[in-house]
C-alpha cells in the first residue's frame, strides 16, 4: 500500500518536473525578451525628426563612462548605461577618438557610436606643410594657419618624449627633418604633440623595411640618410637631378672631400639669401660644409619621400660637382673636373 503511494507521488513528481522547466524557460525567455526590448528602444534615436547639429567635445583620454555621460547630457542617448555596456560587447571600449564632434538626435546609439570610433563626425581643421620647411618655418605656417602657438610647438619639439619612434634612434636631438611634408586633417582641439605625433606618424609610414635596409647595406643610419635628403631637397628643382646631387654627395664624401653646399650655410646663417658672400662662407657653424668635413650634425630641413629615396639610391656617376645652368632653369651642370666646374661656374656667373 504505501509503495503504491509513493509510486504515484514519484509520478506526480515527474510529471511537474518538466512543467517547472517549462515554466521556468517561459520566463527566462520573457526576461530576454525584455531587455531586447529595452535594448532596442533605447538604442533608437532620441527625436528622430531633430536633424539640429549639438556639438560636444570628447577630451583626450576620456574613458567609455565619461564618454557616456557627455551624450547623455547633451540628450544625445537615452541611456548611460546601455552604451558603456554596447560599448564593452562590441569592442569598441578604448576605441573612442577624442575631437569636436557634430552629432544629431535623429542618430541612434549605433551610429554615435560608429562616428565616434571613426571620427565621421568630427571637426576638423585641414593644414598644409610644404616639403622643405625648417622646424621653426612649419611652426610658423601652424601659427598662421591658427593651430598653434610657434613657440609651444618649438618646445614640444624639443623637449617632447617621442622615442617610440624607431626611425629617431641615433638623431642628434630635436626633430628637425622628421616633420613629413604633407596635407593633415586634425581635430580642432589637437595640441603641439597631436600635430607633431601626426607628422612622425606619416614618416614612419613611408619610412618602410626596405628603407631601412637599404640604409643598412650604404653603411648610413637613418639619421644620415635623412640629412642627405635634406640637402638634396634644398638643392635640387627638378626631379631627375636628386638622384644626381646624390651621386654627388657620395662621391665627395667618398673621397674626404667637404660638401661645399649653399643651403647648409643658409641654414647656419638662419636665413635664405638669394647670394651667397664671401664673408657668409666663412660662418663658424657646424653646419657649414665649406669648413667642416663630412655631413652636417643633422638634416637643415623636412624632405619628401622622393629625396629620402634618392638618397638610398644615388645614381652611378663620378660626378664631384654641379653648378646651375646660365639658363637659370633650375637646372644644374654635372661634372668630375674641377676645370670644366669653373667653366660652368663663370658662365653661371655672367647670365645672372
Amino acid at each position: 500500500m504505501r509503495s503504491d503511494k509513493h509510486t504515484k507521488r514519484r509520478a506526480r513528481g515527474i510529471r511537474v518536473l518538466p512543467l517547472a522547466f517549462t515554466v521556468l524557460f517561459a520566463v527566462v525567455l520573457a526576461a530576454a525578451a525584455g531587455l531586447w526590448f529595452f535594448a532596442e528602444m533605447n538604442m533608437r534615436p532620441v527625436n528622430a525628426a531633430d536633424t539640429a547639429n549639438v556639438k560636444v567635445t570628447i577630451p583626450q583620454g576620456a574613458g567609455t563612462l565619461a564618454i557616456a555621460e557627455i551624450l547623455k547630457d547633451a540628450d544625445l542617448i537615452r541611456n548611460e548605461t546601455l552604451f558603456r555596456v554596447k560599448s564593452k560587447t562590441d569592442g569598441l571600449d578604448g576605441r573612442y577618438k577624442a575631437g569636436v564632434y557634430f552629432l544629431t538626435r535623429d542618430m541612434s546609439m549605433r551610429q554615435i557610436m560608429e562616428a565616434l570610433e571613426t571620427g565621421a563626425k568630427a571637426e576638423t581643421n585641414r593644414f598644409t606643410i610644404p616639403e622643405g620647411l625648417t622646424v621653426a618655418e612649419t611652426a610658423e605656417t601652424l601659427a598662421e594657419a591658427g593651430l598653434i602657438e610657434a613657440a609651444d610647438f618649438i618646445a614640444e619639439t624639443e623637449t617632447g618624449d617621442f622615442g617610440a619612434y624607431r626611425f629617431l634612434d641615433g638623431a642628434a636631438g630635436g626633430l628637425e627633418g622628421y616633420l613629413y611634408p604633407e596635407t593633415y586633417d586634425v581635430y580642432t582641439d589637437a595640441t603641439a604633440r597631436d600635430l607633431i605625433d601626426r607628422m612622425l606618424a606619416h614618416f614612419d609610414k613611408l619610412f618602410t623595411e626596405e628603407c631601412y635596409g637599404k640604409a643598412e647595406a650604404l653603411g648610413l643610419s637613418v639619421h644620415e640618410i635623412v640629412t642627405i635628403a635634406s640637402l638634396i631637397e634644398r638643392e635640387t628643382r627638378v626631379p631627375e637631378e636628386r638622384a644626381l646631387v646624390a651621386s654627388v654627395i657620395r662621391n665627395r664624401l667618398a673621397k674626404g672631400m667637404p660638401l661645399q653646399i649653399d643651403a647648409t650655410v643658409q641654414y647656419a646663417l638662419g636665413e635664405q639669401k638669394e647670394r651667397l658672400s664671401y664673408a657668409d662662407l666663412e660662418i663658424d657653424s657646424p653646419y657649414n660644409t665649406y669648413k667642416i668635413e663630412g655631413l652636417p650634425p643633422g638634416p637643415i630641413c623636412s624632405p619628401r619621400i622622393e629625396c629620402i629615396e634618392a638618397a638610398l639610391n644615388p645614381a652611378d656617376t663620378d660626378y664631384l660637382y654641379y653648378v646651375l645652368r646660365p639658363e637659370l632653369d633650375g637646372r644644374h651642370n654635372f661634372t668630375k673636373s674641377y676645370d670644366a666646374f669653373l667653366k660652368f661656374k663663370d658662365a653661371y656667373m655672367k647670365a645672372i
